[in-house]
């Protein structure tokens, strides 16, 4: 049997794959598995609950927040935020539990949820799977006062605001910033969040109505940002994904800073100020192996782990580091945060643009990207990807002729019959090159 939740929750086509049934009964699992009665000394269990824009999520919301008030659970409904917001405010709000509705960056008709737990930490796999043997369980309900209540949270936008701008070591007065929304979660505190900094703020993809979230808009379509920074003449911009767990930037001129490039210049600010743990930055093995070499340059450490921001962050918790995260913009700054956050990401690297007197582009330099090219072989075996020798003896030939200017990485799928090829190398041609030969050896070698 499939396994319920993926690498960041449950998420497929609302309303089909994501219904308001299954929705309820996580909910109630959830509540079970992390508020069961008294588990925590007797009292009433609290859950924190907010959404993305998206119609369905206001079908979906209000069936989660039916499951935990069922099952016991007072809840909070924050509304509209971004999930590092949900997260933050079941950590503030000391709830033993926390759920966000969205699909992030997919597109409107997808939804998802994604559970945090005490403290606003995502759940570790174990928890998940006797989450999801709870789904659809007999149950003992409460009645009368038992029964959970339900309360708008209407401070929470200005709690996850405040928390931000104590965050930032310092004002953003005379940056002009372009900010896409996507049409998404941080359509409203991304934009307030930046002008009570003080940065001079506008806006595109920040009119969400249901039904446009991430539709040629935020950080899966930049090319309108870079538009409007040129036309604009800002400073900068930062494109937000759905539920603004991640973002990405754009300098002055309208070239692209991405999560590598993001990583590296808020890991130089933190190096300088004292403030990265054991001068290490974590990152995953998708990362460029330009980002590998600027920080070695600079003294600085890289742990890599398995793609995934939930790797990158166990990985951040079992060793206490301080920065995080991956190539698509996804950043974690654990002395702020328990996850992602594209918002509070965005106000550091525009701080240190500010604090530094250097624009972005300048920063972004430090990084100089290899050529990376991703090829997708499907329809293989793709659990003798590392056993088989002919691929093994293929991708050693290739590494040796690229020696220490480039990078080869098979990645077998964790949902389909795939292999994903990964070449870096010191131009487009060569990474296009070996890419595709190793991409014929896996597919002759490994075709069902």
């Amino acid at each position: 049997m499939a396994r319920l939740f993926g690498t960041d929750g449950v998420r497929g086509l609302a309303n089909e794959a994501i219904t308001a049934e299954l929705a309820l009964q996580l909910s109630v699992a959830v509540a079970h598995e992390l508020g069961g009665r008294g588990a925590f000394g007797g009292h009433r269990a609290t859950a924190v609950v907010g959404r993305d824009p998206r119609a369905s999520g206001e079908f979906l919301a209000a069936a989660v927040t039916a499951g935990f008030a069922s099952a016991g659970v007072d809840v909070l409904d924050a509304g509209v935020l971004p999930t590092p917001a949900i997260a933050y405010l079941t950590q503030l709000m000391n709830a033993e539990m926390g759920a966000m509705l969205s699909a992030s960056h997919n597109a409107m008709p997808d939804n998802g949820l994604k559970f945090f737990a005490r403290g606003g930490h995502k759940l570790a796999d174990e928890l998940e799977d006797r989450i999801s043997e709870r789904v659809g369980c007999d149950w003992e309900r409460p009645t009368g006062a038992a029964v959970g209540r339900i309360r708008p949270f209407e401070r929470g936008a200005e709690f996850y605001i405040d928390h931000l701008l104590d965050a930032v070591p310092g004002r953003l007065d005379g940056l002009r910033i372009v900010i896409d929304a996507a049409h998404g979660a941080a359509s409203v505190v991304g934009p307030e969040v930046f002008r009570r900094a003080g940065a001079t703020v506008d806006v595109i993809g920040g009119d969400p109505d249901g039904l446009n979230i991430n539709d040629g808009a935020g950080s899966t379509h930049l090319e309108h940002l870079q538009d409007a920074v040129r036309l604009r003449g800002a400073d900068m911009g930062v494109a937000f994904d759905g539920d603004a767990d991640r973002c990405l930037a754009v300098d002055a001129d309208g070239n692209i800073v991405d999560g590598d490039q993001i990583m590296a210049i808020l890991a130089l600010s933190l190096h300088e100020r004292g403030q990265l743990t054991d001068d290490t930055l974590v990152a995953t093995v998708m990362s460029n192996l330009g980002l590998l070499q600027a920080m070695e340059r600079e003294g600085i450490t890289v742990v890599q782990t398995a793609v995934g921001d939930r790797y990158v962050l166990e990985e951040m918790r079992a060793h206490g580091y301080s920065l995080g995260g991956e190539q698509s913009g996804h950043v974690i700054m654990l002395d702020h945060g328990t996850t992602g956050d594209g918002v509070l990401t965005a106000l550091m690297l525009a701080q240190r643009v500010v604090s530094s007197g250097t624009p972005l582009g300048v920063l972004a330099g430090v990084v100089t990207r290899l050529p990376q090219v991703l090829v997708n072989v499907r329809g293989v075996d793709k659990d003798r990807v590392e056993s088989d020798e002919g691929v093994r003896a293929a991708v050693l030939a290739v590494e040796g002729e690229l020696g220490s200017g480039g990078r080869v990485l098979l990645r077998k799928s964790g949902t389909e019959a795939l292999v994903r090829v990964m070449v870096e190398a010191d131009t487009q041609e060569r990474a296009q090159g070996y890419g595709e030969r190793l991409a014929s050896v896996v597919r002759e070698r490994l075709t069902l």
